[in-house]
């Protein structure tokens, strides 16, 4: 098997080893008209069905539709009605639960008209209803309802100037927290009293239940003055649109600590149970390495921070394993993951994986033993239908004998057509599942 070949294995196996139809199917079942919740053969949590008058079921991201997949062949005719969604291209058949695809980076119309329906059904339970939520990355956008007097276009904006500021998702969804009507828990208090079982699917570093599609099923532990304090940083208090900025502002000067809000009586009946993330990508991509002879490790599954200085230490690390045998002797897989970042200056087409790949290019020049590929798990990298890029040690050779100029690319954050020239783009197509980015270094 070639270094090619085994890539696309691992990255494949990989992303397998995160579907979300086997999670939901690992972690519930119904025995007697008992819903458990567990893991690892242990429940965690039961639920008596024959208690509940109703079970509703809502959600948003790009996983969602799997995720309802599975929960409709457990539960069956006792769900009464669900509404859900999910990025263009990700549905299923569904058979009770109702499905709107709508727009992913930024929201759109059907983004508004789907928040819409799941708030105004939540907002229609009782205490004899069992909610539970399908939430997975892609949701912040997926689900948008801006408050009254911030249009679309102007939420749009926001959301744009946040994606290319540089800023990590925890940050980007402080804001989005504060400029929607669903999120930072706000679907948990439209659903009070009824009883919720929140599940998820973790995107973000750390698994942070409240940043997890801006947690809106999640307690908001942060503020109005959060939010400003994250549009300073990145320079962007002149450039948002005015009714946003002035909406964050105007609420900034007479905020409670939202803090508080973990002691609300209308979280007290909110189940939380993440069903899939990085780390079980990443462990899958480690055993298939080693079966396929690779020695292999994990770095982290909490990679952040510029994507140019993460390609840097990455390939770093691959010259150490050429050099030294340090930390791992030749065959070598290297395997990391999370979340990092990209400072968008030009108007190229691309997203973070493609240019950490095109960033690590120069600097593996020539290492024709070492290849470099990163690739987003939800097959969709960026504005693009490539899920990612591999680079290698000739991939500048092979860019010189086109002509191509690596600078002009990068100044202009064009990795995707820089790759596509070279033939070295990663295709999975929709996948279903959201665990960030796997990032795989082979050294033969």
């Amino acid at each position: 098997m070639t270094p090619q070949e085994s890539l696309k294995r691992i990255y494949t196996t990989a992303i397998e080893a995160v579907n979300p139809e086997k999670a939901i199917k690992d972690c519930l079942e119904v025995d007697n008209g008992i819903l458990k919740l567990g893991s690892d053969n242990e429940t965690i949590k039961k639920f008596n069905l024959n208690q509940f008058k109703r079970i509703i079921v809502v959600g948003a991201g790009k996983a969602t539709a799997s995720m309802a997949w599975a929960l409709e062949e457990i539960l069956g005719t006792r769900i009464h009605a669900g509404c859900i969604c999910v990025n263009y291209g990700y549905t299923r058949n569904l058979t009770t639960i109702k499905t709107i695809e709508a727009a992913h980076p930024l929201p759109d119309e059907n983004s508004i008209a789907g928040a819409r329906q799941i708030k105004h059904l939540l907002e229609n339970t009782s205490k004899d209803d069992l909610v539970i939520s399908l939430i997975s990355g892609g949701g912040s956008a997926l689900l948008s309802l801006p408050p009254e007097g911030i249009t679309l276009e102007e939420k749009q904006r926001a959301t744009d100037l946040l994606i290319k500021s540089g800023a990590a998702i925890h940050e980007i969804n402080t804001v989005r927290k504060h400029l929607s009507l669903v999120k930072g828990g706000n679907l948990a208090k439209a659903a009070y009293p009824s009883t919720l079982l929140n599940l998820m699917v973790s995107d973000v570093v750390g698994d942070r239940i409240d940043v997890i599609a801006s947690g809106p099923f999640v307690a908001n532990d942060t503020t109005f003055i959060d939010a400003l304090g994250v549009l300073g940083k990145y320079s962007l208090i002149r450039k948002i649109p005015p009714p946003a900025l002035a909406y964050i502002t105007a609420r900034a000067q007479n905020e409670t600590d939202k803090r508080t809000d973990k002691n609300n009586r209308q979280f007290n009946k909110t189940t939380h149970f993440t069903i899939a993330s990085n780390i079980i990508c990443l462990r899958a991509a480690k055993d298939t390495a080693k079966k396929l002879g690779y020695n292999s490790l994990i770095l982290s599954s909490s990679i952040e921070g510029d994507t140019k200085q993460a390609a840097n230490w990455h390939s770093q690390i691959a010259m150490e394993v050429l050099s030294s045998s340090n930390p791992l002797p030749l065959p070598a897989c290297i395997i990391s993951g999370g979340e990092t970042t990209v400072r968008v200056k030009g108007d190229g087409k691309g997203g973070r994986n493609m240019e950490f790949a095109m960033q690590a290019a120069p600097l593996i020049a020539g290492l024709k033993s070492v290849i470099v590929a990163s690739i987003g798990t939800d097959g969709t990298d960026g504005p693009t239908d490539a899920a990612g890029a591999v680079a290698h040690g000739s991939t500048m050779g092979n860019a010189a004998k086109m002509g191509l100029d690596i600078k002009d690319y990068m100044e202009n954050n064009d990795s995707y057509h820089f790759f596509k020239a070279l033939g070295d783009l990663i295709f999975t197509g929709p996948t279903h599942t959201n665990v960030m980015d796997i990032r795989i270094i082979l050294i033969s």
